[in-house]
């Protein structure tokens, strides 16, 4: 019972944070270790646990995101693809070289969110140039995207933070827009990864069940309500939650 409470909350949690500011996987994902889930099948389960907190979420914004509708059939056709590629990638390592790249993997994820806007402001100050060099952007905003697309096939933690930092590049400043899109990119990328996933039997369904409850109505909660909940807050938020479990991450693998 307690067992199953602490999951919810921690999918609750996750699924909120997820459609306010990305990182939701920092709650979910130690959550299910927490509770005995080999580390692989932790990350399988992360995965399966958000994609219906994504759906909901994409609900919550569909109005704000209709005004990129025209980017909506190329960066699902991105997200598919490479998602599968992430996907494929992680069946192939063991729990014990996977727990060895996790605390890395945090590590990257805080970072980028932590300075995502400082990236992001630097990128943007230099997105101007002739046809050639808007021509050289796109295909390398393109393959951003893809490199994000894997990452998140591959571990789901800190996916919608490299997302929201790929649609700033893009152009994008219209935040709930931007939540919309990156809740959009990662439901492919989760979808395509969880049919993988369940192929290789590597889902704990009963775990990432619990988790998955509490997610979706996180999600959709949260992305309801994002107009009156300060972004701030969270941000703070999950920068010092990132931070604590990157270093429990890397005490653990390495200690």
């Amino acid at each position: 019972m307690i067992e199953t409470v602490f999951l919810l909350v921690a999918g609750f949690l996750g699924g909120a944070v997820n459609s306010l500011a990305g990182g939701g996987s920092f709650i979910v994902f130690p959550a299910l270790l927490f509770v005995g889930v080999p580390p692989v099948l932790a990350n399988a389960s992360n995965t399966y646990a958000a994609l219906p907190g994504y759906v909901s979420g994409v609900a919550g914004y569909w109005q704000s995101m209709m005004k990129y509708r025209d980017r909506l059939l190329v960066y699902g056709i991105v997200s598919l693809l490479f998602g599968y590629v992430g996907a494929e990638l992680l069946l192939v390592v063991s729990d014990e070289q996977f727990g060895l790249v996790v605390p890395w993997l945090m590590l990257f994820a805080v970072l980028l969110f932590v300075f995502g806007n400082q990236i992001n402001a630097w990128v943007a100050a230099r997105n101007t140039g002739g046809r050639g060099m808007k021509a050289l952007g796109a295909v390398l905003l393109f393959g951003f995207l893809a490199a994000v697309c894997i990452y998140g096939g591959f571990f789901n933690a800190g996916l919608g933070i490299l997302l929201l930092a790929f649609l700033a590049t893009a152009g994008l400043t219209d935040i709930h827009a931007m939540n919309g899109l990156k809740l959009y990119i990662s439901t492919l990328v989760a979808l395509v990864a969880v049919v993988r996933f369940a192929i290789g039997g590597s889902i704990d369904w009963y775990h990432g069940s619990i988790a998955l409850v509490g997610v979706t109505i996180g999600g959709y909660v949260a992305a309801r309500m994002a107009k009156h909940i300060p972004t701030q807050w969270i941000r703070m938020g999950v920068i010092i939650y990132g931070i604590g479990m990157t270093g429990y991450f890397f005490v653990r693998a390495y200690a």
